[in-house]
């Protein structure tokens, strides 16, 4: 089964929740809708499923135009950020209850059912009603409930938003064996760059309702085509600074020049717009050929293994994520770095201009 959607929008009023999407996805594929809140995902499921139609474009479902199709018609399962159960069955119950609805025979119900329950390590808990259920079990549940129909086209709406940390990385862990044993079309909506760098597959970055770029999560993360994709995949915030370029030097908006390297050497004369992620600027000072940062502590933040460092520098607000402790005082003096390697340049429109080839997604 392949899924296509052509050009699809959708208007509601003068207000545009979907902007002229154009996407591809393939059986067996996974793949993860990346965006803050309110940038489209949960607009961009429904209209997949048939929930919502279209106010232009087409949906596909292997080349026959179902845009006007119900979700009645369709092969289609989803699954809640908010785990839904029925209370009164058993987990064994639940995962067969649109099994039931279908009138799927007994015997099979209960092949899809056991099978369902192996693959999310729910055998042992299929007699127990939800309320005696951890959220990752309940959650589990409803996951193996959608699988169990067989669906070509499985939509997971951010499922582990609602569970603890230690359980949403347990799940992460899992899921990506699940979905590659099924062989439906996987959409996965989250907000966290994390998570989709965790799940792999494909994604595609939403901003204000448009699909920004779409390809292998690897591929999308460390070569954005844009600064607003830079943007949605980067948590903590991507850090961005003015610089202007002539004659083989850079000035940049924080103070200072230098030399043109790396993809500041790449560019014609003009001013652009650097971005790098937290992880890569650093709280010393660097080689000769990396840029320094006079900045101003603003306050860290220490998580155990990683501290957040946000720093002022001139007019321009930037955060470091270094390894360990850092207990650095408020308004204390210190002197970033930044390999110019790690660079992405954008142009005025936001473009990308240039950028190392060989960057790490480290």
């Amino acid at each position: 089964m392949s899924l296509v959607l052509e050009g699809v929008s959708k208007k509601v009023g003068a207000t545009v929740h979907i902007d002229d999407v154009n996407l591809t996805l393939q059986r067996g594929s996974l793949n993860v809708l990346l965006g803050a809140t309110l940038a489209g995902k949960t607009s961009l499921m429904r209209l997949m499923a048939g929930l919502d139609a279209p106010t232009s474009g087409r949906v596909l479902v292997e080349g026959q135009d179902v845009t006007g199709w119900p979700v009645q018609r369709r092969s289609v399962a989803m699954v809640y950020q908010q785990f839904i159960n029925y209370p009164s069955l058993d987990v064994y119950e639940n995962i067969a209850s649109p099994l039931r609805v279908s009138r799927v025979p007994a015997q099979e119900i209960e092949t899809r059912v056991r099978e369902a329950a192996k693959l999310l390590k729910l055998e042992p808990y299929l007699d127990r009603k939800p309320l005696n259920l951890s959220g990752g079990q309940q959650q589990r549940t409803a996951i193996a409930r959608a699988l169990v129909k067989r669906a070509d086209l499985v939509l997971l709406d951010e499922p582990l938003a609602n569970l603890d940390y230690k359980l949403r990385e347990e799940l992460r862990e899992e899921l990506p064996r699940v979905f590659a044993a099924s062989g439906a079309i996987f959409v996965y909506a989250t907000t966290e760059p994390t998570e989709a760098l965790l799940l792999g597959g494909n994604t595609a970055t939403l901003f204000q309702g448009r699909v920004t770029q779409f390809g292998p999560t690897p591929q999308v993360y460390r070569h954005p085509t844009d600064l607003t994709t830079a943007r949605v995949f980067s948590d903590p915030p991507l850090n961005t600074l003015q610089v202007h370029i002539k004659g083989g030097s850079a000035t940049l908006s924080t103070g200072g020049q230098i030399r043109a390297v790396g993809p500041l050497a790449a560019v014609p004369d003009g001013d652009y717009t650097v971005g790098f992620r937290a992880h890569h600027l650093m709280l010393e000072p660097g080689a000769s050929d990396e840029i320094a940062i006079p900045a101003i502590v603003s306050v860290a933040e220490i998580t155990g293994s990683e501290s957040y460092v946000h720093l002022d520098a001139s007019d321009h607000r930037l955060v470091a994520l270094v390894p360990g402790v850092r207990r650095l005082e408020p308004k204390s003096a210190v002197t970033a770095s930044i390999d110019p390697r790690h660079l992405f340049l954008f142009d005025s429109a936001g473009r990308l201009a240039a950028a190392d080839p060989a960057q790490k997604a480290a």
